[in-house]
């Protein structure tokens, strides 16, 4: 996503709602009319406590935006609001409890009518209800190139990635160049086949492989010869030199129309 693209998406509510309620601590404190209101008998500064909470928060979202593989804008935004608002109700209520129990209900009220909005646009992809019926696609379809994103509809780095994966499958796909998902949080068995760490701590979701045939061709992430797992950004440039959509889309696509002339001479 562009840049511009990324101011457009922050003009949607949940974006802008979400901004304020992660900031809401510090904007009243540090605006004199808003404290002075709210603390009429307090300095208007962070105090000591107040700055280790936000040092801390800052720390916290770092790590776990970069461990959830967000590379946009508002990849990180996303990633970082639960610890934002977090980080505020602590605040709130450790300014007054009368201010942090109102916040927390205006969080979940909030959650409830903005839900995170998802990707809108074209998409060619097939999901899978469950390993047998990817197995099945491929032995029927042996001449076909699947990129199959396996995921869980609760793990961050999956939220971030499935715009990518749906764009990816719009500009790429082909009769023989096909892409698919499958729940690995709803389907262990799928995790366990194709030896996926599905928990709440596993850097291996999302896991995107290429398939023929039932033949693994490629996956990322992958291990080292060490066995240790590499990390991987899922970007669309990445997942495009990774697996060499703009080779194998031409190579499928050569495929394709040698297949047709050969019907076409029958």
């Amino acid at each position: 996503m562009s840049f511009k693209g990324d101011l457009r998406q922050l003009l949607k509510p949940y974006y802008w709602v979400n901004i304020l309620l992660s900031i809401s601590y510090v904007l009243c404190k540090r605006t004199a009319i808003i404290c002075n209101f709210l603390f009429p008998n307090a300095d208007c500064e962070l105090d000591s406590r107040e700055t280790e909470i936000l040092f801390f928060l800052i720390i916290v979202v770092m790590l776990r935006t970069r461990k959830a593989g967000s590379v946009t804008m508002v990849n990180y935004l996303s990633s970082s609001f639960v610890y934002t608002k977090i980080a505020n109700l602590i605040l709130w209520l450790y300014a007054d409890i009368r201010y942090g129990l109102p916040y927390g209900a205006l969080v979940i009220l909030a959650a409830l009518l903005l839900p995170e909005p998802t990707y809108l646009g074209p998409e060619h992809v097939t999901y899978f209800r469950g390993p047998q019926t990817l197995d099945e696609e491929l032995k029927k379809n042996k001449g076909t190139t699947w990129l199959i994103c396996l995921y869980a509809a609760w793990h961050p780095a999956c939220v971030n990635f499935a715009p990518v994966f749906a764009e990816l499958s719009a500009s790429y796909s082909l009769d023989n160049l096909k892409f698919g998902k499958l729940d690995v949080g709803r389907y262990p068995e799928a995790a366990a086949k194709y030896r996926v760490q599905d928990g709440p701590a596993s850097r291996q979701l999302p896991t995107v492989l290429m398939l023929s045939a039932d033949t693994e061709h490629a996956r990322r992430p992958q291990a080292d010869r060490t066995g240790k797992l590499q990390k991987f950004l899922f970007s669309k440039d990445n997942m495009k030199a990774a697996f060499d959509l703009d080779g194998l889309y031409e190579e499928c696509k050569e495929k394709l129309a040698a297949t047709k002339s050969n019907k076409k001479t029958d």
